[in-house]
């Protein structure tokens, strides 16, 4: 079984959760017989790891491209096809008529460079649409040139270019659901973001979710039939010691991690109050928040207003190695998220034998034993979590074992094996 999928990150480049999981679930894939992944992605960069999985950027896609002979030129003339929407001989009120059809559809200029390849920044900045109309129009021609039997987009990003090699090819689409805007915006929802969500989980022959909380959005934000939807959890992918550098802190304070992008979504502020809570009746404590994000500025000015920046530490945003430094030198990871469809991070933690403190409005507490579910916005339950768990070594140690014990379970070959299973029954009900 060959599967064309489609996706918007991959490491080393871009590896937020949704990069992170894309690797981990290919990786698992890899694991599996009788099963090859192509993975697309807007941009590659080439040093990408490329030993389980076939990686290709739309980026190196050359577009139509062909030699004609003009009577008349001693040299061939090399031309580009593009569509164009250009109509000769009309008004512009039968225009409009004639052309609104293609406007949501991949019929557009695409512009290319002197040997047909689009350009693509491959990151989530200027203009984004356009990026993802100038991926599907790409997704189209990698899906004539190449065999698959499934195609598999992950990420609303990503839909368009999965109906696009749905449509050109015939073969049955499955999309992966790893948020919603309405984790993103937090309900205000972008309508042009909610109609690609939507037109991708109406044309999917299956729609894959990262947990049932995201299933429940699925069904009831987007109007899906509950048959059409399953769950599939994410996993963590272990990580060797002699991969870490095991960093001491060199200090004897505790240290509370907060580790994510700074948004409204991940709940920063509430792990603020709650520190503020905590250094009130301690203060042989730090609190660590690591990442960027668009309300960075904000929290720097409450901790500063809370008087508390000489225990309070913004890192900015940290990836690979130096992530699992800091966690190595952590006494208890937290998540205060507001609206999570899974969260990864909490099982890196629990793997770096670090206890954690998770929001219950988080997918990844469905499947979670032995970690602290707060509200996210109790903030009084959290910073006693916080305080428990820094003050009695005991209950420390307890979910320091018991969750190490719980993350083992959690491997991405489990995940890609019910992913296979999903891909069978599709192609058998086509």
């Amino acid at each position: 079984m060959r599967v064309l999928m489609f996706g918007w990150e991959f490491p080393p480049h871009i590896s937020g959760g949704l990069g992170t999981a894309s690797y981990g679930l290919t990786k698992g894939m890899a694991t599996l017989d009788d099963l090859e992944v192509i993975f697309v992605v807007p941009k590659a960069f080439g040093d990408e790891d490329q030993t389980m999985v076939r990686l290709v950027g739309a980026n190196q896609v050359q577009m139509s491209f062909r030699k004609v002979y003009y009577k008349g030129f001693r040299r061939s003339l090399e031309t580009i096809e593009v569509t164009s929407r250009i109509v000769p001989y009309t008004d512009p009120e039968d225009f409009w008529r004639m052309t609104r059809s293609e406007v949501a559809g991949y019929k557009m200029f695409v512009q290319t460079d002197s040997k047909g390849l689009v350009d693509f920044s491959g990151k989530y900045e200027g203009n984004l649409m356009d990026e993802i109309n100038k991926y599907a129009i790409v997704a189209s021609v990698i899906a004539e040139e190449n065999e698959f039997d499934i195609i598999h987009a992950h990420d609303w990003l990503a839909y368009p270019a999965g109906i696009a090699a749905m449509e050109v090819s015939g073969k049955p689409l499955v999309i992966h659901v790893h948020a919603t805007d309405f984790d993103r915006s937090g309900g205000s929802v972008n309508p042009d973001v909610y109609r690609i969500e939507k037109n991708g989980m109406d044309a999917a022959s299956k729609i894959i979710t990262v947990s049932n909380l995201t299933r429940d959005i699925v069904i009831h934000k987007y109007f899906i039939n509950p048959d059409k939807v399953e769950t599939v959890y994410n996993a963590v992918e272990p990580v060797k010691i002699s991969e870490r550098l095991m960093i001491k802190k060199g200090f004897d304070e505790k240290v509370v991690t907060f580790l994510g992008r700074i948004t409204m979504q991940k709940g920063p502020e509430y792990f603020i109050e709650a520190a503020y809570k905590v250094l009130q009746v301690m203060d042989n404590v730090r609190f660590v928040m690591a990442g960027s994000g668009d309300i960075m500025e904000r929290m720097m000015r409450r901790a500063a207003a809370l008087k508390i920046t000489d225990r309070f530490h913004f890192t900015g945003f940290l990836k690979g190695v130096d992530v699992f430094s800091l966690l190595d030198m952590s006494d208890v990871y937290i998540m205060p998220s507001v609206s999570e469809p899974f969260g990864i991070s909490p099982l890196e933690a629990m793997q770096s034998n670090v206890p954690v403190i998770i929001s219950k409005q988080s997918g990844v507490a469905e499947i979670l034993t032995h970690a602290v579910k707060t509200d996210f916005w109790d903030i009084d339950a959290m910073a006693d979590s916080i305080y428990g768990i820094l003050n009695y070594p005991a209950l420390a140690n307890m979910f320091i074992k018991k969750g190490k014990e719980e993350v083992i379970r959690f491997k991405w070959d489990n995940s890609a094996r019910h992913v296979k299973e999903i891909y069978t029954r599709v192609i058998e009900n086509k």
